[in-house]
Order: structure tokens, then C-alpha cells, then sequence
């Protein structure tokens, strides 16, 4: 029994399967592009924030705190700071600065700074640090050759690099400040981490993260082009 053949798109069908395929195509061929397009506003759109803040558009500025408050804590003492005495302030000088108890994270979350101390950018420390460090990763990534030497980075290392400083670093200071009912955590000696080792953490986390992924994008994509490439051509199409 001969096995039947598809139908053949015709008409609008064939025009938006074709529109479509273009579409995909040219995503497959820039991926690197948009990638890092993506990348640079989701980094970068946080420190709009301050900047709004600093010239009185307080609305428009609310909004983009808003928008990165689902995905980000936004604590106070956890955040850069643009426009005021210093781009910080660790946990123990934002109580003295501010007046806000630390451990009342709705009140640390909520302050997004003031005249005095500047204003605090719409995302923390450490996703700065993870985003930025994967944005150098992909305009490094975009010059002429790298692309071809870079290998994805092995499990291993990326375990090492990217996962245990960020876990060390972020669990021990979530677990030695739990309340000391939670007996399993009470022998962890107090700490809170600090800009540098959160930037530090967040940057390796951001370049293991780039380093793994890339390398198997730029695969597939390629794959995706040599496929619908072909695809438009035997439609007689030129792509």
C-alpha cells in the first residue's frame, strides 16, 4: 500500500506557512542579535528606575519597579544605588540610614531610596551581576572566530563555577538568619553577604550560565536555518 501524500498548502495557507518560515529564519540566523538585544534591556531598563526617580517622573519610575518586583526581592540593602552618598549601603547602615528594620522585608523592599541615599536600582546585586556578565558573554561571543572556539562548558566546571559559589554563598546567609526555632540551622553563625561577593557569586553564575547555553543555541539554530533553507529552496524560493 502506497503511502499517501500531504497536501500541499495552497493560497493564504502557503503564504503564512512561507511568511513563517522566513520569520523563523531570520531569527535562527540573528539569534545572537536578539539575544543579546533581550539581554542589554532586561540589564539594563532596572537603572532607568533611579534615573526617573532623580528627574521627578516617579510614575513611570514605579512602573519599571513594578514590572521587576515579581522577579527580583528589591531589598534596600541588597540593591546599587545611583545619585546619592554611595552606590550602597549593606544591611547594619541602611537600619541607621533609614530607619527600616532589615528583617521587615516589606518595609526594605519597599524603599526605593530618597535625595540623601539616591535612588535604588529596580533590580538587586547579584541579577545585575548574573545578566550583565551574560551580556559581555554574548558581545564577546559575537566577534568574528570566537563563535567557532568556544565549546559549551562541561557539567562539571559549570557546577563548580557557576552553581557552588552562588549556593555557598546564598544559602549560608539565608539559613544562619532563619528564625532560631528552626533548630536544624541554629549552629550557622549569622552572616550577611556583601556587594562584592554577591556581584562576584552573580557574575561567575551569569558566565557559566552563557558559557553552557550559547554554544548549543548557535547549534540548533543552525540546524533551524540548513533546514528551512532548504525548505524555501525546493518551494523555489530564495532566502
Amino acid at each position: 500500500m502506497q503511502p499517501t501524500e500531504k497536501p500541499r498548502a495552497t493560497g493564504r495557507t502557503r503564504d503564512f506557512v512561507i511568511a513563517a518560515d522566513r520569520v523563523i529564519l531570520s531569527l535562527a540566523r540573528h539569534w545572537l542579535l536578539f539575544l543579546n538585544l533581550a539581554i542589554f534591556i532586561y540589564v539594563g531598563l532596572p537603572f532607568a528606575a533611579p534615573v526617573l526617580m532623580q528627574a521627578g517622573a516617579t510614575g513611570p519610575a514605579r512602573v519599571v519597579y513594578g514590572m521587576y518586583g515579581g522577579l527580583c526581592h528589591q531589598l534596600g540593602y541588597r540593591s546599587w544605588y545611583m545619585f546619592g552618598d554611595q552606590a550602597a549601603y549593606p544591611r547594619a547602615e541602611f537600619e541607621t540610614r533609614t530607619g527600616i528594620d532589615p528583617d521587615d522585608l516589606f518595609a526594605s523592599r519597599a524603599f526605593v531610596g530618597n535625595e540623601a541615599l539616591g535612588f535604588k536600582v529596580a533590580n538587586c546585586q547579584r541579577d545585575i551581576a548574573i545578566y550583565g556578565v551574560m551580556l559581555a558573554f554574548g558581545l564577546i561571543y559575537s566577534l568574528p572566530g570566537v563563535r567557532q572556539r568556544v565549546r559549551p562548558l562541561p557539567w562539571l566546571a559549570y557546577g563548580l563555577i557557576g552553581i557552588a559559589p552562588i549556593a555557598l554563598d546564598g544559602f549560608s546567609q539565608l539559613f544562619s538568619q532563619l528564625p532560631d526555632s528552626i533548630a536544624l540551622f541554629a549552629w550557622i553563625p549569622y552572616r550577611e553577604s556583601t556587594p562584592f561577593l554577591r556581584t562576584l557569586t552573580g557574575g561567575l553564575f551569569g558566565l557559566a550560565n552563557a558559557w553552557l547555553a550559547f554554544p548549543y543555541i548557535r547549534q540548533s539554530a543552525q540546524e533551524i536555518e540548513a533546514d528551512l533553507s532548504a525548505k524555501l529552496e525546493r518551494a523555489g524560493l530564495t532566502t
